[in-house]
This record gives C-alpha cells, structure tokens and sequence, in this order.
C-alpha cells in the first residue's frame, strides 16, 4: 500500500477534509508522533519506510534523503522550501512541490496586526499588567508612519496594498525584481535597502533565506535604523541575526521588534528575556481557512504523483 508520512503539525485538526482525500485515494498516513517540530533525527530514523513525505520547516537534509529509499514526492505544505536539500533530491529523483499562493492572506494579517501591537505597545502593556504594573505607553498611527516593505513578492506587495487601504501615506517597497506596476499606487514607491533602513518608522520583512538573504541585517544595519523604528519579520529566521539584535535592544535602541520566525525553532532564546520584544511561534499561516487549503492542496499533490497525472506546482530543482 501507498504510504505518506505527514510531519508538519497540526495537520487534519480543525477540517479532516486532507486526511478524508488519503483515504479514499487509499493512502495509507502516518502523522507526526512526537507532537512537535520533528528533528532531523527523527526524520531520518522514519523516512525509509515512506513514499510520500508531507513536509513542514523540518531540516530535509542530505542525510535525511540518504534514508529515502522509497521516497518519490515530498509536499511542501507552504510556500518556502529553504528547509530542503533541493540538489540531493533532484539526484534521487524525488520531485518537490509547493504551495506559491497558499499563506498570502494569512501571513498578511498577523504582520499587520503586529505592527499595530508594536507602534501601540500592546505587548509591553499586557506584560507589565500581568505583573502588577500600570504603565500606559505613547505610541502611533500606523497612517503616519513611514513604512518599508523588504521583500516585495506575493506577502509583501499584499502587505502594502493593504496598508494603503487603511490610509497609511508613505510605502516603500524594496526587491531585487521591481516587476510590479506602482501607478495605481499613489502611496507606494520602489527604494534601494538603504533608504528602507535608514528612513522607515516601520519595516516589515518578507524574503525567502538564502545565501545572501541569511544575516542580511546584522548590528550594523539595526543601528542604522531609527532609534524609534519597528521590525516585523514573518517570513523566515536568519534573516535578521539574533544575537546581534539582542545586542542593540539592550542599548534601547528600536521602540520594538516583532519575529514570528527564528534561525532555530522552537526558540527558547535570550531574545525572551526582552519585553519590547513580540515574540510568536510561527504562527503565520496558522488559520483555519489558510491551513486547510494548504494541507488539501499538498495532498492533491500527493494523489496527482500517484495517479500519475501532472503536478500543479513542482519546484524546479536542476
């Protein structure tokens, strides 16, 4: 029998509609027994024995991939696949797939959001309250900040459009690929990295890590910001170098940061220690509308392999 082993979670938790379609495509499912982020261990210790892996950030490595011997597909229940040794598994054969337009909404949303807590000090006063402190806090509006977009790709752009909706007057979009029309965007214009740094109120990040994404803003960059700036970084960890932040929020440089991604994860880290520091754990995508559309559409990959119809949206790995 046709087996897949499932390793991100929750995965089939608030709509068993993914899990439901491996059954009726018989498909026989194994999920993540650990009930946490599985380690490269672990994954390696299980995988011989799969054909299908429904992957999540877990590190698939090289070693990991040694210990495929059955593997054909791995779906990627997301849009980043940083996590995985894409020329390994090309030499294996194994096809990857992914989900490009499946956590724009959702990631959207809680970047926002944590823009508003951060320019408003919600987390700072929520903490101080618990601890018997009554504290209240000047902030902003976001309409009057200046804001900086790093990473103008499907999340990012959306970002921006909908912070233009809510009358935000001042958008700076930065990306390498400036493909994207801004002429019925009043409020948005494209600037290079430095301005971005130097010039925002607020500035959200929204790139994939690779070689030269990974640290892009280390202690210098930081201080280059605003003493008063914001950072918001929901797309991946290791973009903004953790231990140099840690550094410059304790100079009381930055009113405040918020990172729902981290180099490692779970994070158990210093930056804990920080209370202007907004910290969540990956939490991004985790909707229920978000998530079951993902798990559904990495399953349909699953079948169309299967099946062996085309697949909708395959990385390319050479």
């Amino acid at each position: 029998m046709t087996k897949a082993l499932i390793t991100t979670i929750p995965f089939g938790v608030y709509d068993p509609a993914s899990l439901n379609l491996l059954h009726e495509n018989n498909i026989d499912y194994t999920i993540n027994p650990f009930n946490m982020k599985i380690k490269e261990s672990q994954l390696r210790e299980m995988i011989h024995d799969y054909d299908y892996l429904i992957a999540g950030t877990e590190p698939i490595t090289e070693s990991v991939l040694e210990n495929a011997d059955k593997l054909l597909l791995i779906a990627r229940v997301g849009v980043g696949y940083n996590n995985i040794d894409l020329d390994y598994a090309d030499s294996k054969n194994i096809k990857i797939t992914y989900i490009p337009d499946g956590p724009d909404a959702a990631v959207a949303d809680l970047t926002i959001g944590l823009i508003y807590s951060l320019l408003r000090a919600t987390h700072v006063s929520n903490l101080k309250l618990h601890r018997g402190e009554w504290q209240r806090h000047i902030g902003r509006r976001i309409q009057e900040c200046r804001v900086g977009i790093i990473g103008a790709g499907k999340i990012g752009f959306r970002v921006a459009m909908e912070l233009e909706k809510i009358g935000t007057k001042s958008i700076l979009l930065c990306d390498l690929e400036q493909s994207t029309s801004l002429t019925n965007h009043p409020s948005m214009r494209w600037a290079d990295i430095n301005e971005v740094i130097t010039s925002c109120d607020v500035i959200s990040f929204h790139l994939p890590l690779t070689s030269k994404t990974e640290n892009l803003i280390s202690e210098k960059e930081l201080l280059m910001m605003k003493e008063d700036a914001v950072i918001v970084n929901t797309s991946r960890g290791g973009i903004i170098n953790e231990d140099d932040l840690y550094k410059v929020l304790e100079s009381d440089h930055l009113f405040g940061v918020a990172l729902d991604v981290f180099k490692e994860e779970p994070y158990y880290g210093k930056l804990i220690d920080i209370d202007r520091c907004l910290l969540t754990a990956h939490t991004a995508s985790m909707t229920i509308d978000c998530r079951t559309y993902m798990e559904i559409e990495a399953v349909k990959e699953v079948i169309r392999h299967s099946n062996g119809d085309s697949l909708k949206c395959k990385i390319p790995t050479s």
